[in-house]
This record gives structure tokens, sequence and C-alpha cells, in this order.
């Protein structure tokens, strides 16, 4: 249900910006699940009052300005002469750009081509799914058909990136080779998979189509999970499948989670949050090899000489961004799609990345929050006009566990104590006193 215009002499309904997953509150259609009805203006949201995705309040979000969309024009199912701008990726980057594109022009040719169907939905909820017994039809929020057809954008799906070449503006790709004008990479990142693990034993959540298969295989009863990785990504799962009724072992290579980014009282306090869950978790390993039994489940053989049986494996071992492409285009790649860090230009011209498959200055920016303003650059800049340019800072990154929630506030740096804020201490006793979750609320 939608608001009606507005009538309370504030102006039109507003949109803010969530630092920590990137969720925009729309006032308009307030969070009707949180207890905010259509219309609910920001201000007057009750303090205590939290995210729907990651659980963070209002005092971390931020005015975001969406722009009034321009009619789009027809888009032509033909194959396109004109050249214009290319997006490679359908994910939340892509679909991003093409909708901050859209908003300022209405004619402009926009391809998107994406080796997945396209579809939108919002990739934090992927950690939270099965908890909340979500189905994959739940999370899809439009189809990547629907998408293209408000935004006048041809949509090339199941279309994979084999080639690029710069000098031309071509890219070349399985269902023919595109012009363009612009180009923006929006391809985000692979799981990084260890080569002991065989990629036919074991999930990798990184995606709607990846989360449905797991969501099939574990509907069918409760199961005995192994999650190979105790970092943001595992934590979360461990959490999310133990409430959905499974049992799980969380398997890390350090003595606790999150070693380099959770200070020890922290990551203490996660491990109780996780345990009381039944969560159990096996610190300090490595998993060396999988092989399947002939009962049917599976075999982790771990570094130390022992074994694990699960019936499940997820490996939520990090992400690396694919260099193939850029490479062989020359474009400057180090550990990312290599941009300027006001402009989001890659080395080559015309040529623009963000999201996931980025790198500012050596370090990979993996975060959802920025993306909706990394957008908002690169389309100005394509279309010419006057921009602030990005300026990139530290997200806040809040561990979607509410058995043990933590939000972190700054990157810690390497060697430089954590300490607790005079904010978080409020929001600790503000916490104790109404009998709740304590949020530790730590800063570098």
């Amino acid at each position: 249900m939608s608001a009606p215009e507005p009538t309370d002499g504030l102006g039109s309904w507003k949109q803010f910006l969530c630092r920590a997953c990137g969720l925009i509150y729309d006032e308009g259609e307030g969070d009707p699940d949180g207890g905010l009805p259509p219309g609910t203006r920001f201000a007057d949201i009750p303090d205590d009052w939290a995210c729907p995705i990651c659980g963070v309040t209002k005092a971390d979000f931020e005015p975001y300005q969406r722009r009034t969309r321009v009619a789009a024009a027809p888009v032509a199912i033909a194959p396109q002469r004109r050249p214009g701008v290319v997006i490679v990726g359908a994910g939340l980057a892509g679909w991003s750009t093409a909708e901050a594109i859209r908003a300022e022009d209405a004619t402009i040719p926009i391809t998107l081509v994406t080796a997945c169907d396209g579809d939108l939905y919002h990739k934090p909820e992927l950690s939270i799914a099965l908890g909340r017994g979500l189905s994959p039809a739940d999370l899809r929020r439009e189809t990547g058909v629907e998408a293209a057809s408000r935004l006048g954008a041809r949509l090339m799906s199941e279309t994979f990136a084999i080639g690029l070449s710069p000098e031309r503006h071509s890219l070349r790709t399985t269902r023919g080779t595109l012009p363009y004008t612009h180009l923006v990479l929006a391809h985000g990142a692979r799981p990084a998979l260890p080569a002991c693990l065989d990629p036919s034993l074991c999930w990798r959540v990184n995606d709607l189509a990846a989360w449905s298969g797991l969501h099939a295989e574990l509907a069918q009863k409760p199961r005995n999970v192994a999650i190979i990785g105790a970092g943001l990504v595992g934590c979360e799962l461990a959490e999310d499948l133990a409430r959905a009724g499974h049992t799980v072992t969380l398997i890390g290579a350090e003595a606790r989670p999150l070693p380099e980014l959770l200070p020890e009282q922290a990551a203490r306090r996660l491990l109780a949050g996780l345990g009381g869950l039944g969560v159990s978790f096996l610190g300090g390993t490595l998993v060396n090899g999988l092989a399947r039994r002939k009962e049917g489940d599976i075999a982790l053989a771990l570094a130390d000489g022992t074994s694990l049986v699960a019936e499940t494996v997820i490996a939520a071992t990090g992400l690396a961004t694919p260099s193939r492409l850029v490479r062989g285009a020359g474009i400057a790649f180090d550990k990312g799609i290599a941009v300027d860090p006001a402009t989001l230009r890659t080395s080559a011209p015309d040529i623009f990345a963000l999201g996931d498959c980025i790198s500012i200055a050596g370090s990979p920016c993996r975060y959802i929050e920025p993306v909706a303003r990394q957008a908002q650059v690169i389309a100005r800049a394509i279309l010419g006009w006057e921009s602030p340019g990005y300026a990139h800072a530290a997200p806040v990154i809040r561990l979607k566990t509410r058995s043990a929630p933590i939000e972190l506030h700054g990157v810690p740096v390497a060697g430089a104590p954590w300490h607790v804020t005079e904010e978080s201490e409020r929001r600790l006793a503000m916490e104790q006193r109404q009998g709740g979750e304590v949020v530790a609320w730590l800063a570098a």
C-alpha cells in the first residue's frame, strides 16, 4: 500500500539510506511490518525502531536524494544499433546505475549484460531469510524483465562478457559485440573457494540463484550443516540456519570469529550468542578436503587429522573479483578494478566501475551502503554534469546476529586498540534498562 500525496505541508516524501546495509527508508512507503504505516515521516520514527534488514536504529540512516525519474523511451527488442551506456552486471550496482542514469535522461540507450536473469532483490536479506521463513519468491522484488521495461532499458540475461576493447569502445559477449559510448563494470565479486574444497560438495551463497538452491535443499528436513569460514557471512548464516531449526557447526581458521575485525570482547559476546542458539564453533583449524560418503553425507577432513561429517556444507571463505576481462583489456587491477577515488573512472577511457568489483588505493570495496552514491556519481559523469564526486568513507558494519548484535563504526587499524565510545555507553545503558539485547557499539 502506497501513501497518498503528502498533505502535512512538509513537502514531498523523503528517503533515507541505511549506512549499514543500504536499505532505503521511504516515508511514503513506511515500514508496516515494523509498525510504521505509509506516510510516517522520518522525524516521527521512534528512537528504538530498527532497520528491518540489519537492525540498526534511525541514528544510522542518512538523507538519500532520489531524483524523480523522467519518462523512459520505449526500448526496441531488436539488437540496438545506436551506441549508448552498456552495464556489465545486473545486481544491485548495475541496476542502481541504470536507475540513476534514467532518473536524469529518458532517451540515452542503456543495455545491461548479465550472466543471470537480472531479477532484483536486496542481497543483505540472504543471510537472514531462512530464519524468517522467506522463500525465493518473497525475496524477489522485481523481475529483470519488469525492471528493464520500467526503465526503458535492454536486458541481455544469461549473457557473458568475454572480451573488451577500450580502443574500439566495444564489448564482446556470448550474444555478439556491443558498441558503447560509456561502459560501466558492475559485475561484482565471486566466492573465493580454496582449491582443496570440491565445488560440487559445498554451497556458496553470494546471489539469489545460489541461495534458492540451498533453500530447496534445506527445506526438505532439519539438517546437520557445516559452515566453513567464520567471517561476517559465515556468522550471520550460522545464526540464520540455527533459527531455522538446523544443527550448525561453524568452522574458523582462527581461535575466534572475525579476528581482524572484532576486538576480543565483542568476539566472545558473539560466540556466546551463537552458542545460545546451539551453534558449535570449531576454531583454529582448516578444512583440507571434502568427500562424499556412501551414506550420502559429506566428510570434512580437518587439518589436525580429525574429520567432521555434515549433510550440507556451506563455504563462506571470502570473495575475489574476476580479473580476466579487465586484465585482457589492459585495465589497471589491484585486488579489484582500480578506480579513481573521486570519479570511479578506471584507467581506460569512458569506462567506470562500482560495487564489489572495485578497489580504491588497493583496498576492495565490498559493502552495500556506498553503491547508491557511487551510481549517482557515475551517472552524472556519463551525462556530462558536474558532481561533487565520490567521497569514500568506512561504512557502519553491522553483524545481523540478533543473538549478539554488534555494530562497528570505523575500520580497525592494525595494532590500534578498540574502545567503546560515549554513545556506546549511552546505548548500552539504555538497552540494559529496557532489558533488551546489549549492542556492542565499538570504534577504532
